[in-house]
């Protein structure tokens, strides 16, 4: 029985998968992009977002913990560089999942976990909607409109 067992093993022993997460997480990290499974990608999820976190603080010993978690000395410089300023005022949810349809080989559902903050697309989109005008519209048709001054000059 899996009783309080929440999270998904993905198929793989403890030491298999946390490597798998741990190389991941770095992939994320220095191409802020990767395509891969949904399931192994709602795992990176609550396996790096953790670490996004720890990042906002720069120090010794948040440099250290996250080193331990991905051991490569290029992720965690990027992590505590460009990618902590680019996340410095975001309450969380760092990381956005696409799903982008199913593999040819095995029909897995996949997609691919990118960085929001690092997505240009996105951003311009955001800043477009916030830069465009907003029009007051009423709610009453205008065909009601058209018929109310006709109807008082009848009478």
């Amino acid at each position: 029985m899996r009783h309080n067992k929440k999270f998904n093993h993905l198929g793989r022993k403890k030491a298999h998968r946390e490597a798998m997460l741990s190389n991941m997480a770095a992939s994320l990290i220095l191409h802020k992009r990767i395509f891969t499974t949904v399931a192994k990608a709602k795992a990176l999820r609550v396996y790096v977002e953790p670490l996004l976190t720890r990042a906002k603080e720069d120090s010794t010993h948040a440099r250290r913990i996250v080193f331990a978690e991905l051991q490569n000395k290029f992720a965690v410089k990027e992590l505590f560089g460009p990618v902590a300023e680019k996340i410095a005022d975001r309450p969380g949810g760092y990381t956005r999942i696409l799903k982008t349809g199913n593999r040819l080989g095995d029909n897995a559902a996949v997609c691919f976990i990118e960085l929001v903050d690092f997505n240009e697309n996105m951003l311009k989109e955001k800043a477009d909607k916030k830069a465009a005008p907003k029009t007051r519209r009423s709610r009453r048709s205008t065909k009601a409109t058209a018929e109310a001054p006709a109807a008082e000059s009848a009478e």
